[in-house]
């Protein structure tokens, strides 16, 4: 069953993600619109689209929240594939999603004080550089 629900998922998200999906429920509400004179405007006729749409979107939920969930969990795994083929890459970061929000948070301030330094010796490095360029070239004489 998990295996059917998996494609089925994934097929309807991707459908679902089209332009064509989005065109023919666009076309829809128009259509549902266009019909209202026709219906006087009647609570009936605004319960139609309401209950729709809450029930279509109650099960996309579901839907997109599976195929987020496959997409995040195989992204995880490439991310630390990728880890542990670098020479020098820290191993400890493999599997890091399941580390508490705690710990989480001081590594997320760590990175941003070593962005922090990084951006300002690379800055330094640019500003040198272009010192250089605007340096007149000196002529040899033949």
């Amino acid at each position: 069953m998990n295996e059917m629900f998996r494609k089925t998922a994934n097929k309807i998200s991707h459908i679902m993600g089209t332009p064509w999906a989005f065109m023919a429920a666009l076309l829809l509400i128009i259509v549902w619109a266009l019909l209202g004179p026709l219906f006087h405007f009647a609570d009936t006729w605004q319960l139609v689209i309401n209950t729709s749409t809450t029930i279509v979107t109650f099960l996309m939920v579901f839907l997109i929240q599976n195929t987020q969930n496959r997409d995040s969990r195989a992204e995880q795994i490439k991310l630390d594939e990728l880890l542990r083929s670098i020479k020098g890459a820290r191993n400890g970061f493999v599997n890091i999603e399941d580390i508490p929000d705690k710990e989480l948070d001081e590594l997320e301030e760590n990175f941003r004080a070593l962005h922090l330094r990084y951006e300002s010796e690379l800055n330094n490095r640019n500003k040198k550089k272009r010192k250089k360029s605007q340096l007149p070239k000196v002529k040899a004489n033949a």
